[in-house]
């Protein structure tokens, strides 16, 4: 199998955006799919913000000799025709909503579209690949590679096949992942939540637990987790980093009750008034 050298990255949102900028920032021809002009010019916006970001950081790159915000964005398109943006990918990484009818109904189209030899990837932060291997039309070409927030610093990729993933696709991306600046974590078997997840996820379950049986508000939880723990960042500072809609999607899609209670919190006091977390300047704190 070829190395990767092309890319597709559909949805650009906070993370679909960081995601394709970091292939891009370090060489790879990237080409990022939204479904529409609006979502598009939000994420020229983000990633004119991430050439900032990453000339600020001083990010390293192991596939650019001089990396730069200007040659990072000479190898990025947008476009919102799908055809178009899969039809020269050697790699499709999905990161729409955390939504399986929603993910499922893209591979539909997505299988229809895409070269019979590109292997697809679900960033996924709670879904199993198997849930919608079927739906892509390629179960051995298909798998979980899972980014973490601010990769160009949190540069981790948890890469998770299923049982029909071929070693030889498993191999690709984590050689992928290496080439674009990250640190592969290479899965053994499928884990809702991967590795990061399964610990993180239930730390922010708990925190909005506090919040939604009213025994503390989201200043007093951070407060406290920074002081006991020496750790940079509470609870709600990461559910603003992360941005509200992906815990919104998560929480609504939870029969139970508490779930369900604090989807419609995150919906009536932050998601409804455009308070999406840091990326739209305000979420738990204002920024």
């Amino acid at each position: 199998m070829s190395p990767i050298s092309t890319i597709a990255v559909l949805g650009a949102g906070v993370l679909g955006s960081q995601i394709a900028y970091q292939a891009a920032w370090n060489g790879f021809t990237v080409v990022s799919y939204d479904v529409d002009d609006a979502a598009l010019a939000a994420a020229r916006t983000r990633f004119d913000r991430l050439g900032h970001t990453y000339e600020g950081a001083h990010v390293a790159s192991r596939a650019s000799d001089s990396p730069d915000a200007a040659a990072a964005s000479s190898r990025l398109t947008l476009t919102s025709d799908l055809a178009a943006a899969v039809a020269d990918a050697d790699l499709v990484i999905e990161a729409v909503p955390e939504n399986l009818e929603v993910k499922r109904e893209l591979y539909g189209r997505l299988a229809a579209v895409a070269g019979a030899s590109t292997i697809f990837a679900t960033n996924s932060s709670t879904l199993l690949p198997s849930d919608l291997k079927d739906a892509t039309g390629r179960p051995d070409r298909f798998l979980a590679l899972h980014y973490a927030n601010n990769v160009w610093a949190q540069n981790t990729a948890e890469v998770m096949g299923t049982v029909d993933t071929s070693p030889e696709s498993f191999e690709a991306v984590v050689d992928f992942a290496t080439r674009s600046g990250l640190v592969p974590i290479e899965l053994k078997k499928e884990k809702a939540g991967y590795v990061l997840n399964s610990l993180l996820v239930p730390f922010l379950n708990a925190a909005s637990e506090l919040l939604m049986l009213g025994i503390a508000d989201p200043e007093t939880v951070d407060k406290t987790w920074r002081l006991a723990t020496g750790a940079p960042a509470g609870p709600f500072q990461i559910y603003d980093v992360i941005g509200l809609i992906t815990p919104y999607n998560i929480a609504s899609s939870r029969p139970d009750a508490g779930s369900q209670a604090f989807a419609a919190y995150l919906k009536e006091n932050f998601i409804d008034k455009g308070k999406l977390g840091v990326a739209t300047g305000e979420g738990f704190y204002t920024y």
